[in-house]
C-alpha cells in the first residue's frame, strides 16, 4: 500500500506544479480523441438518423453491422488501420503511420459506430407521429427532420459523450498505429492510456498515476456535464 500512496502523492505534485511531459501527453490525448469524436459525429449522426428513419432491403444487415461496431475489438481496428497505412497498404504513400493523424483515424473507427448506433436508437424512439404532424402543418422535410433530432437531443448528446469516452480510453489501436513515441523528452504520439501502460512497465508509477487521475477527473467532468445537460433539457421539456 505504501507504493500506492507514494505514487498518488507524487502524481498530485506533478499535476499541481506542472510537468511538461504530463501536459504534452494530456493535450495529445484530448486533441486526438476530440478530433476523432468530431469527425465521428459528422459521420455517425447522419448515418444513425438515416438508418432510424429509412427501411430498405438489407436494412437489418446494415443495422446489425452498425451495432457490431459497439463491441468491435479495438485491436482489430488498430490492425486494420495499421495495414491500411503501412508502406505496403493502399494509403502507405501518405506516411501517416506513427503520427497523430493515424491515431485520429483509428479512434474515428472506434467512436463513429458508437455515436451512430446510439443516434439510431434515439431517433427511432421518437414517435413517427411527430414528423407526420409537423409535415401536415406545413413543415418541410428538413424542418420535420430537425424537429425529430431536437426530440432526440438528449440521446444524441449521450452518444457523442460515449463516443469520446470510447476514443480517449483506447489503448491497443492507438499503440499499434501511434507507437507512443517521444524524442528528447518531448511527446510525439503518446496518449494518457498508452503512456500509462508504458510507464507502469518502466516502474514510473507516479507519472502513470498522474495520467490515471487525469482520466478519472475527465470522466467525472464529462459525466457531470452530461447529467446537468440532460436534467436541464428534461426540465425545459416538462415546463408548461
Amino acid at each position: 500500500m505504501s507504493v500506492f500512496w507514494e505514487a498518488l502523492k507524487e502524481a498530485v505534485l506533478l499535476l499541481v506544479h506542472g510537468d511538461r511531459y504530463v501536459y504534452e501527453v494530456m493535450w495529445m490525448s484530448i486533441k486526438v480523441a476530440g478530433s476523432a469524436t468530431l469527425i465521428g459525429m459528422v459521420v455517425g449522426v447522419p448515418l444513425g438518423t438515416w438508418l432510424a428513419l429509412r427501411r430498405f432491403w438489407g436494412w437489418a444487415a446494415a443495422a446489425t453491422v452498425l451495432n457490431v461496431g459497439l463491441t468491435l475489438p479495438p485491436v482489430v481496428v488498430g490492425l486494420f488501420v495499421f495495414l491500411l497505412l503501412s508502406r505496403q497498404g493502399p494509403l502507405g504513400g501518405l506516411d501517416l503511420l506513427y503520427t497523430p493523424g493515424a491515431m485520429i483515424i483509428a479512434q474515428f473507427f472506434i467512436a463513429a459506430p458508437v455515436i451512430a448506433a446510439i443516434t439510431m436508437g434515439g431517433v427511432a424512439s421518437v414517435p413517427k407521429d411527430v414528423r407526420l404532424q409537423a409535415m401536415g402543418l406545413g413543415a418541410s422535410r428538413w424542418q420535420s427532420l430537425w424537429l425529430v433530432l431536437r426530440e432526440a437531443r438528449v440521446t444524441l448528446i449521450s452518444g457523442v459523450v460515449a463516443g469520446f469516452g470510447a476514443a480517449i480510453s483506447e489503448v491497443g489501436a492507438v499503440m499499434m498505429v501511434g507507437g507512443n513515441l517521444s524524442v528528447a523528452g518531448h511527446n510525439l504520439t503518446g496518449t494518457m492510456t498508452t503512456a500509462t501502460m508504458a510507464l507502469v512497465r518502466q516502474g514510473e508509477y507516479a507519472i502513470a498515476m498522474a495520467f490515471g487521475l487525469i482520466l478519472l477527473i475527465l470522466a467525472f467532468v464529462i459525466t457531470y456535464l452530461l447529467t446537468r445537460t440532460q436534467q436541464g433539457l428534461r426540465r425545459r421539456w416538462l415546463q408548461p
